[in-house]
């Protein structure tokens, strides 16, 4: 019952980001739909969110205008409890399919589970698939957060695809032409079999289920956590200015990340060290991004992107530290050997060095602080050695410690070349001594 609740409140938290976002302009287009069919007694289109601009049309009325923005066409108090009805049945539709699809699916975990795939909360199966929907939550409440901070990954965002886009619309269209009570209905039955990234988490959760019945439960908690925002998108979005809905849209963001973050908390010991290692790899490459930016210029992209997700990464690593490996008894600390000490003293200090960096991570910031801020940032290069040293020290289930044989050796020789070649690729003496200059890209004045 508890992972009910839990799934549910995932559902609710996570809705107000990703839910509103990808889904609420499509609820509002298929509720606008109805009203001009209802009214007209005409065929009409659907313009999902990406519809073109209006080409000769008479835009001083806004339902003959295509591209017309939802909130320019308020919805009045006669009209309400037709707009409440609508999409009460469409979200029923919704959540109907849901329950189907987890009920397929928990007789799938079942079997899995009696295979032996999902055996145990250490089943690597069960891990790896936990730690790819945090890290996929993360990811999402960071687009939400700055739509431009990461690239789109069509398995994702499905709807980012033109072509999938244009069937869907036109089905869709076709569809909402009829006026009867049950188009909502099914409406919602097809649009709960869409393919989201976000539902994957409520789908994973219902194979964790391993039954059938159980399943179909998880994934209607998740609907019924999600309800609220969608109905209420549907309902109450055209009287929101587009400031309050972008500002909306951004808590949502912040709350899906702090969803993942959570999820990978879930996620038993060995995610100490995932995430530690993921934090460094992706410090690795922000320092890189800058000066082979010639040679491939992708990093250089994301390297904002790249620093935050260090840092967040780094917060899941404390925070599983805390509570798997010291039960939250920090006193623990005093009867470690004096190598460990100095490990999570390092450690501490390149957490310490990233939290400045991570709050003036914006372009605001940049702007105001000037010099200053490329200074401030240059905290990352030290923080760099803090953090192999801390690995160094602390050791890992999977990157050898000081110690005396040959597997731990490579592994150590491995981590301290990967962080001389940072140094040394940031130096433009070492591409002078290359021959290269050419290639360098040094930092901007």
């Amino acid at each position: 019952m508890e992972n009910l609740f839990l799934i549910a409140g995932i559902g609710f938290l996570g809705s107000f980001g990703h839910c509103v976002g990808m889904c609420g302009p499509l609820a509002i287009a298929l509720s606008l739909s109805q009203q001009a069919e209802k009214q007209q007694h005409q065929p009409t289109t659907i313009n999902l969110p990406n519809c073109n601009e209006c080409d000769g049309e008479d835009t001083t009325d806004p339902q003959l205008c295509h591209n017309s923005s939802p909130q320019a066409q308020p919805i009045p108090s006669n009209r309400v409890w037709s707009q409440l009805r609508f999409h009460l049945l469409l979200n029923f539709g919704r959540l109907l399919s849901y329950t189907i699809v987890g009920v397929c699916i928990g007789i799938v975990g079942r079997t899995l589970l009696e295979g032996g795939q999902l055996a145990g909360v250490g089943s690597e199966l069960r891990r790896t698939l936990s730690i790819a929907i945090g890290l996929m939550l993360i990811w999402f409440g960071l687009a939400h957060v700055n739509p431009t901070l990461l690239p789109r990954v069509p398995i994702l965002n499905p709807l980012s695809s033109a072509g999938l886009h244009d069937k869907l619309q036109q089905a869709m269209s076709r569809l909402s032409l009829s006026t009867a009570w049950w188009t909502p209905l099914v409406l919602g039955l097809l649009w709960g079999l869409i393919p989201c990234g976000f539902l994957y988490v409520a789908q994973w959760e219902a194979v964790n289920a391993a039954s059938g019945w159980m399943g179909g439960a998880t994934m209607l908690a998740f609907g019924l956590g999600t309800l609220p925002s969608m109905v209420g998108i549907g309902v109450v979005s055209t009287k929101l200015g587009a400031n309050q809905r972008h500002q909306l849209f951004q808590l949502g963001g912040w709350l899906t990340i702090l969803v993942g973050c959570l999820t990978l908390l879930r996620t038993g010991d060995q995610m100490v060290d995932y995430s530690g290692h993921g934090a460094l790899l992706c410090l690795l490459v922000a320092l890189l991004a800058r000066p082979i930016s010639k040679l491939w210029s992708a990093p250089l992209r994301y390297r904002r992107a790249l620093g935050v997700g260090a840092f967040m990464l780094s917060v899941v690593h404390v925070l599983h530290t805390l509570e798997h490996a010291w039960s939250w008894q920090v006193q623990a600390f005093l009867f470690m050997l004096p190598q460990h000490q100095w490990g999570v003293g390092f450690g501490i200090g390149a957490f310490l060095l990233m939290l400045p960096l991570t709050i003036t991570s914006f372009n605001g910031a940049q702007k105001y602080m000037g010099l200053q801020w490329r200074r401030l940032h240059l905290l990352s290069v030290p923080a760099l050695a803090l953090v192999v040293t801390h690995c160094l020290l602390v050791g890992s289930n999977y990157l050898g410690r000081v110690q005396f044989n040959w597997v731990n050796s490579v592994m150590i020789t491995a981590l301290l070349s990967a962080m001389v070649g940072v140094f040394l690729v940031r130096s433009p003496l070492f591409w002078s001594m290359l021959s290269m200059e050419k290639w360098y890209v040094p930092p901007k004045r």
